[in-house]
């Protein structure tokens, strides 16, 4: 009995040990398969990292790029609204140069018309373009404007007066 006892035992013995083998084995398997899986993982974490490193610095390059442009964009729309305020301030310069060009151009000739004889200066008015003379006459003084209209032919008075009536500017209508 002791014989069998013991023989009991060993056959227990074998299949135990050989059992803790087996789990020893899996376990070690499944050891090295998680650990390969962990790897990827991390390898697949570390190209993550990499791949939002790269395009934050792209992000960035991109944003320093859009900003450097907005900036020269706000620098030349500041030159442009500069010289469009210069030429604003030219143009009325030119205007009122041209007025008072104008005007200087006016009183002289109205001078040159108010010192001449009536006859005379009805005589040149009656030979130049309806608007042109009412222009001129315009600028006379009422008295003179009679004087010089009383030695006109009354059909070129009437056109001359028809215009005058309208004010000015005496341009000819197309």
């Amino acid at each position: 009995m002791k014989i069998l006892l013991s023989l009991l035992l060993f056959v227990l013995s074998l299949f135990s040990a050989n059992n803790v083998y087996e789990c020893n084995q899996i376990f070690e398997q499944r050891k090295a398969e998680l650990s390969s899986k962990i790897e990827k993982i991390d390898e697949a974490r570390e190209a993550l990292e990499a791949l939002r490193a790269a395009t934050n610095a792209l992000l960035d390059r991109k944003k320093k790029m859009l900003a450097q442009k907005e900036a020269d964009i706000n620098a030349t729309l500041q030159k442009i609204n500069l010289k469009e305020k210069n030429l604003k301030n030219m143009i009325a310069k030119n205007k009122e140069l041209l007025k008072a060009i104008k005007e200087a151009k006016d009183d002289k000739i109205s001078q040159t018309y108010s010192k001449m004889k009536d006859s005379a200066a009805a005589q040149i008015l009656s030979s130049m373009n309806e608007y042109e003379a009412a222009g001129i006459l315009f600028n006379l003084q009422a008295k003179k404007i009679s004087k010089i209209m009383a030695k006109m032919p009354p059909n070129k008075a009437s056109q001359i007066t028809g215009i005058l009536l309208k004010g000015p500017p005496f341009r000819e209508k197309k």
